[in-house]
């Protein structure tokens, strides 16, 4: 496991694992700019090697360990697919453990800006204006591949600006969360008009 990256124990039912760098878990080189087909492939591949079917008639222990094991799996891969987890585990790797309770607060420009985004996405809402949700949308998504592109950036100088990669890390969240919210929305006047 990498250095300032701390191991927890997790009780999976009858299985007690250790919970370790998703990087080490998959065996993927530790990098904000991940290959996520790549990612995908090597899930797939040991979710197969790790399939109970594999372990049938195998000795209780022996499945167990399979079972802790392909939880991990999961575990890791659900982590480093997504931008979000993904940064806080590379932060934590260069000693810099974040979470969204520890984070510092967001800059006021940022929060007027999301509640001014909230706002629109709100009224977008109960005038039923598809188009409006989808329009903001579309404006919070090319924001946040911006914020992405500058957090990659971040992270290949020598060493890694962990100052400015948290800083967007807390505007990410709020990019996603905002996003999730218009999912659901859409969701909901794409049946309304149905």
């Amino acid at each position: 496991m990498a250095a300032g990256t701390p191991s927890r124990s997790v009780d999976a039912g009858a299985v007690r694992l250790a919970v370790s760098d998703p990087y080490d878990t998959l065996g993927l080189a530790p990098v904000f700019e991940l290959d996520l087909a790549a990612l995908e492939r090597r899930h797939r591949e040991l979710s197969r090697a790790l399939h109970p079917d594999r372990y049938a008639g195998r000795p209780a222990s022996e499945r167990q360990r399979a079972l802790g094991r392909a939880i991990e799996v999961n575990e890791a891969f659900r982590k480093l697919r997504d931008v979000v987890a993904r940064t806080e585990v590379l932060l934590a790797r260069l000693g810099r453990p974040t979470s969204e309770t520890s984070a510092a607060p967001a800059e006021p420009a940022l929060l007027m800006e999301v509640m001014e985004q909230r706002e629109a996405l709100g009224e977008a809402r109960r005038s039923r204006d598809l188009g409006g949700v989808r329009a903001l949308v579309r404006q919070v998504q090319a924001r946040e591949q911006k914020v992405i592109a500058e957090m990659a950036k971040a992270f290949v100088q020598l060493p890694p600006d962990t100052a400015r990669i948290e800083t967007l890390l807390g505007e990410l969240r709020y990019r996603h969360r905002f996003l999730e919210e218009a999912a659901g929305i859409e969701d909901d006047l794409d049946g309304a008009l149905a």
